[in-house]
């Protein structure tokens, strides 16, 4: 005899073909390969079109964090990676956020679409900008993580040229800029490339030398160009580096440069009066 219990329990409710509805299928009870494929998270999908993006062109506004300068610093606009279609857009999104405000761009590029590099070179042009072949070091954290916020706008960081580089493409946006500026320890290259006539009008049209366009072709590889060629076909307008534009010390000048501004301290804030 079963009591009420036991017909209820019994390991014969679960058999195959007269399945209970108090019984329940354990993962475990199906065969390994099952088991195996069931339990496998799902990789998540890696868009080559998203990754290809990190490598692109980002601009984004950084204040030099150097405790020289504190609390009146200089700003500029960070350029690093490989300009593509979308780089003078990018640009362009950019300074609009800043207004009538001229910053200084800080260049690093191993090149790229040769259409959009005169079309940011002619961007900066217009907007009377000042660049200078160098990389930025963020402090505290990289723009490119999710929880990197800018502070006021602008992101913290430090600016180097030592070993930075800023070949073929890159050397026609620099060449936009009202200050050109590439420094000993930067390096510049340029090597032959096609469109020679569209070449050739930019760079009169930013009223560099056709000594430069001449010695570009007579080259059939990449050449570096040293510091006094550049100053003497005009591609650079003096030997300084990209300190000249960021430096912690230059809103000491008189007159002081646009790119400076008076951040308060923490207890000039503290003191301040609540807004009305």
């Amino acid at each position: 005899r079963t009591d009420a219990g036991g017909v209820l329990t019994a390991a014969s409710l679960c058999e195959p073909g007269r399945l209970a509805t108090n019984c329940r299928e354990v993962p475990g009870n199906k065969p390994g390969g099952l088991m195996a494929t069931a339990a496998r998270p799902t990789p998540p999908a890696i868009e080559p079109e998203a990754a290809r993006r990190d490598e692109d062109m980002r601009f984004v506004v950084v204040r030099g964090t150097n405790p020289l300068c504190n609390p009146d610093c200089p700003e500029w606009i960070s350029a690093e990676g490989a300009i593509t279609p979308q780089t003078p857009q990018k640009l362009r999104q950019l300074l609009a956020t800043l207004g009538k405000r001229q910053l200084p761009v800080v260049i690093s590029s191993k090149g790229g679409d040769l259409f959009s590099a005169l079309a940011a070179g002619r961007l900066i042009h217009e907007k009377k900008l000042d660049v200078a072949v160098g990389r930025t070091d963020f402090v505290g954290c990289d723009p490119g993580a999710w929880n990197c916020l800018a502070k006021e706008g602008a992101y913290a960081g430090l600016s180097i040229d030592a070993g930075v580089e800023c070949d073929s493409a890159c050397a026609f946006m620099l060449a936009g800029g009202i200050r050109r500026l590439v420094g000993p320890q930067a390096r510049l290259s340029l090597y032959p490339m096609g469109q020679k006539l569209m070449v050739k009008a930019y760079l009169e049209e930013m009223a560099i030398s056709s000594a430069l366009f001449a010695s570009i072709e007579r080259r059939s590889v990449e050449r570096r160009l040293e510091p006094d060629m550049m100053l003497k076909v005009g591609l650079t307008t003096s030997l300084q580096s990209v300190d000249a534009l960021t430096g912690a010390t230059i809103c000491e000048a008189v007159p002081r440069p646009e790119n400076c501004r008076i951040r308060p301290s923490a207890n000039a804030e503290a003191d301040a009066p609540a807004k009305l």
